[in-house]
C-alpha cells in the first residue's frame, strides 16, 4: 500500500510538474511584451505619417475640384467626386478629370492602398431601387478608375449606401433640391504597406 501510495504520490507530482511547464512556456517577458508594443506603436506612428501625406498631397491637387477631404480612423474620406442625375448611373465627363488626377496620386504614391467607391442616391424611390442605383453609381466610377485611370481592378471595390439618411448631405431632399445626395465618394482605407 505504501509503494501504491508513493506511486500515485510520485505520478501526481509528475503531472502537476508538466503542467506547470507546460504553463510556463504561455508566459511573456516583460522585456518581450514592452518591445511587441513598442513595435506596434512604431508601425501605427508610420502608417498615420503615410496617411497625412497622402491627405496633405490629396488637398494640394485637389484644391481646384469641389472636393472635400476628411480623415478618419486611419482612413481618408473623398466626399464630392462625383454628382448624377435623378435617376441617372451615367458618369459625368466633367468629374473625369478629378478622378484621373486621384488614381495618378494613388498609383504614384500609394500604389497598395484599397480604395472603396461609395455610392449615394436621394431617397425618391425605393429603398431596393435605390440600393441598386448607388451600386450603379459606384460602379460607374470604379470602372472608370480601373479601366481609364489604371488603377489595379483588385485595388478597387464598389459598395451603395443608397438613400441611406444617415449618410445624405441634405436631409430628405430629392430632384433639383437633393443633387448633393447624388453623388460618389472615395475611401482610401489603406494607405500603403
Amino acid at each position: 500500500m505504501n509503494i501504491r501510495m508513493t506511486r500515485n504520490a510520485l505520478l501526481m507530482l509528475a503531472i502537476a510538474g508538466s503542467a506547470l511547464l507546460v504553463g510556463c512556456t504561455h508566459y511573456v517577458k516583460q522585456a518581450d511584451f514592452d518591445a511587441a508594443i513598442s513595435d506596434l506603436r512604431n508601425t501605427d506612428q508610420r502608417l498615420q505619417q503615410q496617411i497625412d501625406g497622402l491627405k496633405a498631397d490629396m488637398e494640394q491637387r485637389f484644391s481646384k475640384y469641389d472636393a472635400r477631404l476628411t480623415q478618419l480612423e486611419g482612413r481618408i474620406r473623398v466626399d464630392t467626386v462625383a454628382h448624377f442625375d435623378f435617376n441617372e448611373s451615367t458618369l459625368k465627363e466633367q468629374d473625369k478629370p478629378m478622378l484621373d488626377e486621384f488614381a495618378s496620386v494613388m498609383r504614384e504614391h500609394h500604389s497598395a492602398a484599397l480604395v472603396t467607391v461609395e455610392g449615394f442616391t436621394d431617397p425618391a424611390g425605393s429603398r431596393a431601387y435605390n440600393k441598386r442605383l448607388g451600386k450603379a453609381r459606384a460602379d460607374a466610377v470604379g470602372n472608370y478608375l480601373v479601366e481609364n485611370a489604371s488603377m489595379p481592378a483588385d485595388q478597387v471595390r464598389a459598395v451603395s449606401y443608397g438613400e441611406d439618411t444617415d449618410r445624405q448631405v441634405q436631409k430628405g431632399m430629392t430632384r433639383a433640391d437633393g443633387v448633393e445626395n447624388r453623388r460618389v465618394t472615395l475611401v482610401v482605407d489603406f494607405a500603403g504597406a
